[in-house]
């Protein structure tokens, strides 16, 4: 086995006079592809921190082999003393690192460099950050909630960069298909200590159920042990002394073992209050349009949505989804078109923006409007704290501010709002951010049980193929297509994946922002074209490119060697099937490599010669 690159060791530690660890292990060999698992406030995070060394432990020690790299990825990255993202980047390199990786990877995550990253949106954040531990390709990679606020097309980008590193990974994720695709081993953290396996995440949740079977089955065991023994403490004590008080030390040992139980915490009880239905139709469009700066981002939409559908909404950061929201439940008019909505609608709605509270209210203030101790839920008063409880927050936490509550934790308590308004359409605008996987379940339960409407936007592959019935999808400038099922069987309807046919889509804003920058320029007829040059990421590419042709056409040959021998098919099959995937997949990455460098000294001929 590989000596591990990182290496924890009886790492305890202690918040609040609780303890959050005690004795955990963990290690971390070369290749590696771990996902951490726990329930929001476990310590994932805090337990990441420790191994990115950015907290010390109470108690334990912690090992790097010496000249190891580690790069970590937080939940929020601070861009504080940086003018542009390329700055923020650039500053994740270490001597000897390639600089123009910086630039390279910004651009494959759809960022130019020059932003302000004060001025970044969520999704936008994280990929600056993602960049700058990324450039340096390092041996460890550790990531917190990498796919928060990215789209799908990013998002499966991520995925497949990811899988060609030899980075040794450790991830916290929500994301079921992305921990399913990427992991091949899980640690599970909980109630402070970490239990491990040697296989991924699809793995994790029958085992994870057959570990708190046998630990329910060793409990009752345990209950029947002091039974037995309290019996005999009452009516078998006689003679032999000596024996007896040992015996009954033994039962105070097995009362305190029982006593210092911590059993699995509780699953969430989510519930929506509801309305009366809605009539039959709930939402019809027909032929609706929507423009912005003049950019077209709803163009002839029509549909109808009937009670008890559940429509998921997917599509890349900036092709217009909240707007597509907006407009079917009324909140901003059409330019053209036409909406009509059903009868008896209440809407319920989930904004994803969770920093929309002030951080300095407490939480139980954020629940009922800091109006005394009762909210209000499907019309009805409720003590904050029983209220509280259902969505997996303690009584001590009532006057906790928000700013001290994990993502998690904002995450149920943006729920908690919602959830507490009577309707008959619920709206929700990136629901699964931050849950951990138990609430997602519950949540998943919620909504298949609700009568009402459904209507949200995800980037969670996994959830929209357990809830949604179907699937609205960007097809590029403006057009909307809906399919039915899931998000798999959108993916198998459209005959290609989401990320290739997406593309024109992310780029419209960009072009269209372009465009309207260009035509103040363009109404001056004075004002001169401005001249296109080569990227650095192009000048780079026409440089490299010749060599990696040389060195696929080498692979080629040598594969080609190899299939030749008549014998091998009968000799070797797995030999055989290896090398003639391994031809395939050269001759694409042939075809690619020679196709862009065609296209890259096109536009250089062209440039030289304007």
């Amino acid at each position: 086995m590989a000596p591990p690159l990182i290496q924890l060791k009886d790492i305890a530690l202690t918040f609040g006079g609780a303890p959050l660890f005690d004795g955990v292990e963990l290690a971390v060999s070369a290749g590696d592809r771990l996902c951490l698992i726990g329930r929001n406030g476990s310590g994932k995070s805090t337990l990441l921190k420790i191994v990115a060394g950015l907290i010390e432990p109470d108690r334990g020690s912690r090992f790097v082999q010496p000249g190891a790299t580690i790069r970590y990825l937080p939940q929020e990255p601070d861009f504080e003393g940086f003018a542009t993202t390329l700055a923020y980047v650039e500053a994740g390199l270490a001597p000897g690192d390639a600089h123009y990786q910086a630039a390279y990877l910004l651009e494959q995550l759809g960022l130019h460099g020059d932003e302000d990253p004060h001025n970044l949106s969520g999704g936008e954040a994280r990929r600056a950050a993602l960049a700058r531990i990324l450039a340096p390709d390092p041996d460890i990679l550790l990531i917190d909630e990498p796919t928060n606020h990215l789209d799908l097309t990013t998002i499966e980008w991520l995925e497949s960069d990811l899988k060609q590193r030899k980075s040794a990974i450790v991830m916290i994720s929500h994301d079921r298909r992305f921990l399913g695709n990427l992991s091949r081993a899980t640690a599970w953290l909980d109630r402070g200590i970490i239990r491990q396996i040697d296989r991924g995440f699809s793995q994790f949740e029958s085992w994870r159920d057959e570990v708190l079977a046998e630990e329910e089955r060793d409990q009752h065991k345990l209950d029947r042990k002091i039974v037995m023994e309290e019996h005999w403490l009452r009516y078998g004590v006689s003679g032999r002394r000596k024996r007896n008080v040992k015996r009954l030390a033994g039962l105070h040992e097995l009362r305190a073992q029982r006593r210092d139980y911590r059993g699995p915490t509780g699953a969430a009880a989510l519930a929506a209050a509801e309305a009366d239905k809605s009539g039959k139709l709930v939402i019809e469009a027909k032929a609706i349009n929507k423009a912005w700066d003049h950019r077209t981002i709803v163009d002839t939409f029509s549909i109808r949505i009937n009670r008890g559908d559940r429509i998921g909404i997917v599509g890349p950061n900036g092709a217009g989804k909240t707007t597509l929201i907006s407009l079917l439940t009324g909140a901003v008019p059409p330019d053209s078109g036409s909406i009509r909505l059903g009868t008896n609608l209440e809407i319920a709605t989930l904004d994803q923006h969770r920093d929309s509270l002030d951080a300095k209210t407490t939480l139980s203030d954020a629940l009922t409007g800091g109006r005394g101790d009762q909210v209000m839920v499907g019309g009805k008063p409720r003590h904050v704290i029983g209220y509280m409880k259902d969505f997996l927050f303690t009584q001590e936490q009532a006057r906790t501010p928000l700013e001290a509550l994990s993502g998690g934790e904002r995450g149920r308590l943006m729920l908690a709002r919602a959830l507490a308004k009577p309707s008959n359409l619920l709206v929700l605008d990136e629901p699964t951010n931050d849950l951990d996987l138990e609430t997602l379940d519950v949540l998943e339960e919620m909504l298949g049980d609700y009568d009402g409407t459904v209507i949200l936007i995800s980037h969670d592959r996994d959830f929209l193929d357990r809830v949604v019935t179907s699937v609205i999808a960007p097809d590029g400038n403006g057009k909307w297509i809906e399919y039915a099922g899931g998000y798999s069987d959108m993916l198998a309807q459209r005959g290609a994946d989401l990320t290739r046919q997406a593309a024109k889509a992310a780029t419209e804003a960009t072009t269209a922002k372009a465009a309207s920058n260009d035509a103040s320029a363009k109404a001056a007829p004075s004002a001169p074209a401005p001249k296109r040059k080569l990227s650095f990421n192009d000048k780079h590419a026409l440089e490299t490119l010749p060599k990696t042709i040389a060195k696929l056409e080498a692979e080629i040959a040598d594969l080609q060697k190899q299939l030749d021998d008549p014998q091998l098919y009968a000799k070797d099959r797995a030999k055989f099937d290896k090398a003639s995937a391994a031809m395939a997949k050269a001759h694409e990455a042939l075809h690619d490599a020679e196709q862009r460098w065609l296209e890259l000294e096109m536009l250089r001929e062209e440039i030289e010669g304007a």
